[in-house]
């Protein structure tokens, strides 16, 4: 009689926690519906941010452009301008579909809309004008004056559309964070509810002497808990690479904050906004850094070649690296005759940009630095040549390994990524990379680049 009441109390419990599962799965089933619906808030925000981010991007690539056209008559800056007008417009549409449809907004983007049509009037108008007069340079700068204060008024909207977005990005990640929580805490009950329905169920079987089946239901709970594991890791990856976007937002914000404050402040209090911007964007390297070496060893890495002017390449990029740091001298010698070839620029300008800044980096302030471009038949040949610290024999052959540094580096700081990318980049286009390097005396880097292969 004692067994039979036992057996009976536990049949009851068991039917009890089932049922309380039955309404935790029903309850972690609303929940998860909730996580999605957030993550795809949060998704289309950081879309929204990212796309005022290219706006105010492509408009100062558009004012570059005309302003390079109306100085140089450049063929190339006009395409480059018509190119950003064109940028300009698709962003502008495409912005009107995402920001969030509240009064507040609209009227933003509505004003925005407005004065962003009204500059581009302007530019059109101030190409339209060159093209007739081009000594018409009195009725240019009243044009690039309106187009500037235009900017001004520009800026503090787009600051203020972003405001208002990060208030409905901060509220969905803060309702995801509660729904996770949520879930957690619905998973372990959950599970403390699985556990009770099979220590029960074991007793029983056990009393009845059927201990296969509570072996084949541990099976299948641990399995449940491996999949439960698999998609946390996949969340947690997607966060992770997330993080690039809340980092361009700061450093839009920050350049908007310099550009609005450089006039009003003196210019040493501006430091700390220029440190916001340096640490960023170092992390943004890093992180871009990190998952090119990924995915070039997962065999992914993106390869689209195509026919481009290599002289004009190295000028340009040149150019943008000099921008950055004035206190070194960085001569380009060319040897050859044709200097067109098919090659993949996002993957050129990692190979040199992290070639010519580990120069810069690891040679004195002034010191010379040289960028070599030799066309042959057969193969196009880069060297960055520079007067630094450089590299003992012994560590030269470990220099391609991720975050390796060499000992004579200390105090200066690097990630030891740049070097492994920029081999991976070389090894894509089926070239090879050579150093030659003293220490104390300098480092040269060459990379050769067959053009059969192209």
């Amino acid at each position: 009689m004692k067994s039979y009441f036992s057996e009976k109390w536990i049949a009851a419990g068991v039917s009890l926690a089932i049922s309380l599962m039955v309404l935790v799965t029903f309850a972690s089933f609303n929940n998860t519906t909730e996580i999605k619906e957030n993550a795809n808030q949060v998704q289309h925000t950081y879309q929204t941010l990212n796309t005022l981010t290219d706006l105010y991007a492509a408009m100062t690539v558009a004012e570059s452009a005309r302003r390079g056209y109306i100085f140089l008559g450049s063929r190339q800056d006009l395409e480059r301008y018509e190119n950003a007008i064109n940028n300009i417009k698709t962003k502008v549409s495409l912005l009107e579909t995402q920001i969030h449809n509240n009064i507040n907004q609209k009227q933003r983007f509505a004003s925005l809309k407005s004065l962003v049509n009204q500059r581009l009037s302007l530019l059109e108008e101030s190409i339209q004008l060159y093209q007739q007069d081009r000594t018409a340079l009195q009725q240019q700068t009243n044009i690039t004056e309106i187009s500037v204060n235009l900017r001004e008024k520009i800026i503090p909207i787009i600051v203020n559309i972003q405001t208002e977005e990060q208030g409905f990005l901060e509220s969905s990640l803060k309702q995801s964070q509660q729904s996770i929580h949520l879930r957690i805490i619905m998973e372990i009950i959950g599970t403390i509810l699985s556990l009770v329905v099979i220590c029960s169920l074991c007793f029983i079987i056990e009393r009845q002497g059927v201990k296969q089946e509570q072996i084949k239901s541990l099976e299948a709970s641990l399995a449940q808990e491996k999949k439960i594991g698999e998609l946390k890791v996949q969340l947690f990856s997607m966060i992770s690479h997330e993080f690039r976007t809340p980092l361009s937002v700061i450093l839009l914000s920050s350049q908007l904050l310099r550009e609005i404050l450089l006039d009003l402040v003196d210019k040493k209090e501006l430091k700390n906004l220029d440190r916001i911007q340096s640490s960023a964007k170092l992390i943004n390297h890093l992180l871009t850094d990190i998952l090119t070496l990924t995915r070039a060893e997962a065999g992914e890495l993106d390869y689209k070649p195509q026919l481009i002017n290599v002289e004009n390449f190295c000028l340009n990029l040149l150019e943008d690296v000099m921008f950055s740091h004035t206190n070194h001298i960085i001569k380009f010698i060319k040897h050859g005759q044709s200097f067109r070839a098919n090659l993949d620029e996002k993957l050129l300008y990692s190979i040199l940009s992290n070639l010519l800044l580990n120069a810069i980096k690891y040679s004195s302030s002034g010191g010379s630095i040289s960028l070599v471009l030799n066309s042959q038949p057969d193969t196009t040949i880069f060297q960055v040549i520079d007067e630094g610290i450089g590299i003992s024999s012994a560590e030269q052959a470990r220099l391609y390994e991720p975050f390796f540094r060499s000992q004579n580096v200390e105090g200066i700081v690097g990630t030891g990524l740049g070097l492994p990318i920029v081999k991976k980049c070389v090894e894509r286009h089926q070239g090879e990379i050579l150093v030659e390097s003293k220490v104390g005396v300098g480092t040269t880097f060459t990379v050769k680049i067959p053009l059969t292969y192209l």
